[in-house]
């Protein structure tokens, strides 16, 4: 099966075990005329492993912005590329970018070839809520400017996940303690699909003194994965009465989807009515659709 041509493909390419790597990622790799990757040394080990011959040129964050223009023009006359990082998915936290940005202002065609990114694999073996989350990278490396970055999404509710150096995760956890509290509970997953993966799911607490306590565990690639704050009875409340009232409003006039709001939420009467009075503005509902 051959792949279409002119095309730039975003690879994800596994984040340990070679296995994990898809059928399409290894056609795809096969074919491209050359291999943009991050370090052409950890590519080529990967290319030899399922015996890939395609010329790989280094693309990293001090040359991207050089290379994009010439890549342009090859993908411009036709020439298939693929985008590889050393590990996962490109551009989560990797190079690619700008070139992927440069394609897009030159009219080429991008196209995702999907697999392994170890932010979503930390996340579902986290034990902590994957309904809303938010990626936030690596923090910054000193101590003043990592506290003034986690100050800053104190008030996030949804859970956060994290990148973070080995040498610098006992100071992350220390801060993350001091800046969100003790109990808030937090999973470090490290090593993911290699030998010695694990995962540990405990209050940043009781975290932080397991790494105390088992200094090996700064070894090998980590995610850290942090709980979002706590929402309190009154804002799941809201939260609540805003759903409701969104699926209401498409069928019933205001004055009748607060009372059937009052009715199933049990939420103040003039709660409900602000709420509705926001929520009607954001959209018509039905009958005003039908209206028109």
């Amino acid at each position: 099966m051959s792949i279409d041509q002119g095309i730039f493909y975003i690879v994800a390419t596994p984040i340990g075990n070679l296995k994990d790597i898809t059928l399409r990622a290894i056609e795809v790799l096969s074919q491209v005329e050359v291999i943009a990757a991050e370090d052409t040394r950890v590519t080529r080990q990967l290319l030899s492993h399922y015996a890939i011959k395609t010329k790989c040129i280094p693309v990293h964050e001090h040359n991207e912005r050089k290379v994009a223009d010439r890549l342009m023009k090859r993908l411009a006359s036709g020439s298939s590329i693929a985008l590889v990082s050393d590990a996962g998915t490109p551009l989560l936290s990797d190079p690619g970018y700008h070139m992927v940005a440069a394609a897009h202002k030159s009219g080429v065609r991008v196209v995702p070839v999907p697999g392994p990114d170890s932010a979503t694999c930390a996340l579902v073996v986290s034990g902590l809520p994957v309904d809303r989350y938010c990626f936030e990278g690596f923090l910054p490396a000193s101590s003043g400017a990592r506290r003034k970055r986690l100050l800053e999404l104190t008030a996030e509710s949804r859970t956060m996940v994290f990148f973070e150096a080995p040498r610098r995760l006992a100071d992350c956890l220390t801060d993350m303690l001091e800046v969100f509290g003790a109990e808030r509970r937090a999973a470090l997953a490290r090593e993911m699909t290699k030998m010695h993966e694990q995962v540990i799911s405990l209050s940043l607490a009781d975290l932080l003194r397991k790494f105390e306590q088992e200094p090996q565990l700064v070894r090998g690639e980590s995610v850290l994965i942090v709980a979002g704050k706590p929402i309190d009875r009154m804002e799941q409340q809201q939260q609540h009465a805003a759903h409701t009232l969104t699926v209401l409003l498409q069928y019933l006039p205001l004055k009748q989807a607060v009372s059937a709001a009052r009715q199933i939420t049990g939420a103040p009467k003039n709660l409900l009515y602000q709420l509705a009075l926001t929520l009607s503005d954001h959209g018509p509902t039905l009958q005003d659709r039908e209206k028109g």
